[in-house]
């Protein structure tokens, strides 16, 4: 419900908190999307309340919860991490805010910020703040500096944000949340944005215009090409002979999938998908390589060796999907970004625009008049892409298929792939003809390498990978924000054990709220991944597997994960092994509550198929001869990067 005006209140003015004028402002606001329709911009507000946020923005977000619902979390960082996937599941065109008390409960939220930073996604912070009188000085939970007496625990924020601001008196927030709004809503600034709330300001009273509580309807920006960058852009493309396109977020950001489609198939040039790409096509489209870099298919990364021209679509050009700029350094790079940061990375020639709206521009460039003829990449090129594509499609078959017709050796533990294929595969069990009604979710360790290759998505944002900040613990609280965006989808959340154990309290979010998850732990027993980087890299086996990792008078490590998701409320089982998983993963679709499903894998086989070289540092002098031959093929591989 909205305040009613006070006796002093105007027909143009009402008088409103702080942060009631702030909350009516988010329950109000509006966002059209892209198909048209109008919706409320702000779905809601993630919120672990204490004395820094309680009884000021808490009274407030008790008055609107009917308009702007307020959902309980058990850990801020988990909350944060939620509001961010469902953004990036809503193609940043929908946000929710995450609010909390001062000191830790808003430095919990400092890894959130930075992973949305990372990863261009919007999130909106509102953490408590200490008292702008300083009357109460030093109040629980406040960080003093010795040398800095504005300072506070939220300036954390400062570097990981893309717009801070602390509301040090009521009317500000007439300026500094349609500011917030207006870098969420920026294609190319979009990011997290911190609005730090001190506690006697958020309950204080001003005169606020009635307007402000009536904010027009946002409407997201598609920035066109310059017109010279867009011949030059043609000009390129149009020498072409191996053109390859590498599809970024962006693609998905600016829902351009059916354009890359479009643009693809009339020009016959293939495309290959990074991380956070990856659903940009359908899996099985005939010019869909798969993944590609460190993490990438053969097909794809043998075309991106081979190709002159490279449109990297969307894409900030990480490490994983260059190969630490050794990839595809033959190439010239055309790079299609709507961030100017981004479009100029590599020494790229930039067409600064939204990625759909350069792809259509494109494709009206390149389709031919009178005089010159439409372009098409050549016929051989592209019939070697399509069969790359097709000879790696019957690859992921053949990894991810086992018992009855492909049973794993006595004995042996199976690995990501064999699960992968269980937990697909369990959609045909229950009669589900369409693979487009699973998302899969996850972040950390080795199952981006296995899911990035391996994963089929069918539509856009059916791959949701945290992989731009790489964030052990996103998983199952990401799995939560997918749901909340994607209520008709089944929400199944890949993790390990590593990244269980940092972070597992939504699974009780979960249940509370009534948002079924799939929660698939994969438990080799500790960091598997950086196991084998530590091995390749020279070093012995050190404080990553957890037996290995026993002092003297310690105890072998006996977690139990399905019985604790047990205590949390969900539905959990250990399984025996990938025929049991397939057979559980039927049962749990059918399930209204969280399930929980738990298998022992191995961490030393691997998908070993396409992949790259990753720059990882490897020390110059060393008494261990493995380390030492290591630094000669870290030398010898660095020859090969493009500076």
């Amino acid at each position: 419900m909205s305040i009613q005006p006070t006796p002093s209140s105007t027909a143009s003015h009402v008088r409103l908190t702080m942060a009631q004028a702030l909350v009516q402002h988010l329950a109000a606001l509006r966002v059209q999307l892209d198909d048209g329709s109008t919706v409320p911009y702000c779905a809601g507000v993630f919120a672990i309340f204490g004395h820094g946020n309680v009884a000021g923005l808490g009274e407030a977000l008790w008055a609107q919860r009917e308009q702007l619902p307020t959902l309980r979390a058990h850990n801020e960082q988990g909350m944060a991490h939620a509001a961010i996937a469902y953004a990036k599941a809503h193609g940043r065109q929908r946000i929710m805010a995450a609010t909390s008390s001062i000191g830790p409960g808003a430095t919990n939220m400092v890894t959130a910020a930075a992973l949305a930073h990372v990863n261009r996604l919007p999130l909106l912070l509102l953490p408590g703040d200490t008292f702008v009188s300083r009357a109460p000085d030093p109040v629980l939970q406040q960080v003093e500096d010795f040398h800095h007496g504005d300072v506070s625990a939220n300036d954390c924020f400062r570097p990981v944000t893309r717009y801070f601001d602390r509301i040090t008196s009521p009317e500000q927030i007439l300026t500094a949340l349609p500011r917030a709004i207006a870098i969420l809503t920026d294609p190319a600034l979009c990011g997290p944005v911190c609005l730090a709330l001190p506690q006697d300001v958020q309950t204080q009273a001003f005169d606020c215009p009635v307007e402000f509580l009536h904010p027009p309807v946002l409407r997201l920006r598609r920035p066109r090409p310059d017109a010279h960058e867009l011949q030059q852009a043609l000009a390129l493309v149009r020498q072409a002979q191996r053109p390859l396109i590498v599809a970024g977020g962006g693609v998905l950001y600016s829902l351009a999938g059916a354009a890359l489609d479009q643009w693809a198939s009339a020009h016959g040039v293939p495309v290959a998908e990074t991380q956070a790409g990856k659903s940009s096509l359908p899996w099985d489209h005939p010019l869909n390589l798969g993944a590609i870099g460190v993490t990438g298919s053969p097909a794809a990364n043998a075309l991106a060796r081979q190709a002159d021209v490279v449109l990297a679509v969307g894409t900030r050009l990480q490490d994983f999907t260059t190969g630490s700029h050794s990839l595809f350094g033959q190439a010239k790079l055309l790079s299609i970004n709507v961030q100017a940061l981004d479009a100029h990375k590599w020494h790229a020639q930039s067409l600064v625009a939204d990625a759909r709206t350069a792809l259509q521009e494109l494709a009206a460039g390149l389709a031919g008049d009178g005089t010159t003829p439409a372009y098409t990449a050549p016929a051989g090129w592209t019939q070697q892409a399509t069969q790359a594509a097709q000879a790696w499609r019957d690859r992921v078959q053949a990894l991810t298929t086992t018992a009855p017709h492909h049973p794993l050796p006595q004995n042996e533990l199976p690995y990501d792939a064999e699960v992968i294929g269980a937990v697909r595969d369990s959609a045909t069990d229950v009669g589900l003809s369409s693979p487009a009604h699973d998302v899969v979710v996850c972040a950390a360790g080795t199952l981006p390498a296995e899911l990035h290759k391996l994963w089929r998505a069918s539509l856009p944002g059916n791959y949701h990978m945290e992989y731009g900040y790489s964030c052990m613990g996103y998983e199952i609280a990401g799995g939560l924000g997918v749901k909340l965006a994607r209520p008709q989808q089944e929400v199944i959340v890949m993790v390990g054990d590593g990244s269980y154990m940092m972070m597992n309290s939504e699974i009780a979010s979960s249940v509370m709220l009534g948002l079924k998850l799939i929660v698939v732990v994969l438990d080799n027993r500790g960091y598997g991944c950086i196991q084998r980087l530590q091995l390749a890299s020279g070093s012995p086996r050190f404080n990553n597997l957890l037996d290995d990792c026993i002092p003297a008078g310690g105890e072998p490590s006996r977690i139990d994960f399905a019985q604790h998701a047990r205590s949390m409320g969900a539905d959990a089982v250990h399984v025996a092994d990938v025929a049991e998983l397939r057979r559980a993963m039927a049962q749990a679709r059918k399930a209204q509550r969280t399930q929980v499903l738990v298998i022992n894998t191995t961490h030393t086989r691997t998908t070993d198929d396409g992949g790259c070289w990753w720059e990882v540092a490897i020390p110059e002098v060393s008494t261990r001869a493995e380390v030492q031959q290591a630094h000669q093929r870290y030398t010898t591989a660095k020859q090969q990067q493009r500076i």
